[in-house]
């Protein structure tokens, strides 16, 4: 059986006028556009319905049911948001006013204005038995405020509140909505609406982010999720990623900052693969991990616009399975966050290895390879110049570890890599938390130190056997007696 994912919140029309501006208007110092498309689609808490649908996180099976409760007018405007709605089962509330429309004029890809009308869309007529029981059936809860009112009506607010405390809940905040209920499992604020919500509180700066000024560190989100009485908060930060905060810790989940202009949407693509994260069964820190790449993979295909004209679909852009073009000059460490974030967000195997790789030979590359083939991306949990050194004695390693950690990089099947101090790698292994943990050599898997935490979060281990007549030590007393040609 399918999950159910309930999303609550506030559906708009966006339509997007596109066309070419090659003159100005004789009347007035303005561009005349030529209009050559109307694109038109539901925004909002409408959008939001449609990435759940479409398995916002990209996972494999079968897609989340999924519950729109929204108000809705009686209008023109209405009935085209229903059938770009097909497939999601609405629970329509009523309506104050015409249906909230945001139509923008876009020239070379760019907005020149945007038009907004309607609303003012405040909820009427809410029937609380209904609701709670709509409300009662969801696996996971999505609240998507777009400030119509629908998270400051009383008897919403009361059905959210007492239903947060047994169904996971992620609340997508707006500045001129309520304020999340108590005991939501994952509050997704963006950096602004963050700084302006703890001035709200008392406990904070009320001021916007200026630009160019140091970005804000954990305890933002950790004020937050104290003040709100919530479970985690995530403030996205653009292109820095995520901070991250739960009971107890806190910490920036990062991104690879990805080139476009455009980020509209990507809150709700944020939120929506958080959403089908948790209703997947993820734990909190996956599915924020995972909703941090597929907001950077959103934005970088275009983000709303692009999903109104048909350039990407709910489940966003295909992501290939190699990158042979990887750039040499990119932070293994950050490779290797975004690789395994975005593997996941599509539903991938994550396989990790680990070692100290001081030199590298073709024993170390068969068994990447053949590491590699068991899932669909790589990371290699390198050892620290100091780890090696209590390992293998004062004169190892050989290459120092960010020269290690780039030549690694280099090679096709890695896809990124952690250096860690410890002399063995289950600290590692605990905060990436591999699907499958590979080693090679001549033992059981049973009988590696690291098999039972491996096997605590269900990953499983591989042993590879080693190919013959390759060491790193063999090559390195080599050079020492001065026959590097011996084999």
């Amino acid at each position: 059986m399918s999950a159910r994912i309930v999303v609550v919140g506030d559906v708009l029309l966006d339509r997007d006028i596109t066309g070419s501006s090659e003159r100005l208007s004789p009347d007035a110092p303005v561009p005349v556009v030529d209009v050559q498309h109307l694109h038109a689609s539901p925004g909002g808490a409408g959008l939001a319905a449609l990435l759940c649908a479409g398995r916002a996180g990209g996972l494999p099976g079968e897609p989340p049911t999924v519950v729109l409760v929204a108000p809705l007018a009686e209008d023109d405007a209405a009935a085209e948001l229903r059938a770009e709605l097909a497939g999601i089962d609405i629970h329509a509330l009523g309506h104050d006013g015409g249906t909230r429309t945001k139509t923008r004029v876009r020239s070379a890809g760019q907005t020149l204005v945007r038009i907004d009308d309607g609303g003012p869309g405040t909820p009427l007529d809410v029937d609380a038995g209904a609701l709670a029981a709509v409300l009662g059936d969801a696996d996971v809860i999505l609240v998507s405020d777009y400030g119509g009112g629908i998270t400051r009506d009383e008897s919403i607010r009361r059905a959210l509140t007492e239903t947060a405390a047994r169904v996971p809940m992620v609340w997508d905040p707006h500045p001129r909505g309520g304020d999340p209920v108590p005991g939501c499992t994952v509050v997704t604020p963006n950096l602004a609406e963050a700084r302006a919500a703890l001035g709200r509180l008392g406990t904070g700066p009320a001021e916007p982010h200026e630009p160019g000024a140091e970005v804000p560190d954990d305890s933002l989100a950790e004020a937050l999720r104290v003040g709100w009485g919530a479970r985690s908060v995530a403030v996205t930060a653009g292109a820095c990623g995520a901070f991250l905060a739960t009971s107890g810790t806190a910490e920036l989940l990062p991104t690879v900052p990805v080139d476009s202009s455009d980020p509209c949407g990507a809150g709700d693509r944020f939120a929506a693969a958080v959403a089908v994260q948790l209703a997947a069964g993820g734990s909190v820190l996956r599915s924020v991990e995972a909703a941090v790449a597929a907001a950077a993979q959103w934005v970088e295909a275009g983000g709303a616009a692009a999903f109104r004209d048909g350039r990407i679909g709910p489940d966003g852009p295909a992501a290939t399975r190699r990158s042979p073009h990887r750039p040499l000059a990119l932070d293994p460490q950050e490779a290797a966050i975004h690789a395994v974030a975005a593997t996941r967000a599509r539903g991938g195997t994550v396989v990790a290895t680990g070692g100290c790789f001081d030199v590298l030979h073709p024993g170390h590359l068969e068994t990447l390879r053949r590491a590699r083939d068991l899932g669909d991306v790589l990371v290699v949990l390198l050892n620290s110049d100091d780890s090696v050194s209590r390992l293998k004695g004062p004169s190892r390693p050989v290459v120092g570890q960010q020269d290690r950690a780039t030549l690694l990089m280099g090679l096709r099947d890695v896809d990124g890599v952690l250096i860690f101090d410890e002399d063995n790698p289950c600290a590692a292994l605990d905060r990436l938390r591999p699907d499958i943990w590979v080693k090679g050599g001549d033992y059981t898997p049973d009988l590696l130190p690291e098999a039972p935490l491996v096997r605590s979060w269900g990953g499983r281990v591989e042993v590879l056997p080693y190919v013959p007549g390759h060491s790193t030590t063999g090559i390195v007393d080599r050079i020492t007696a001065g026959n590097v040609d011996a084999h």
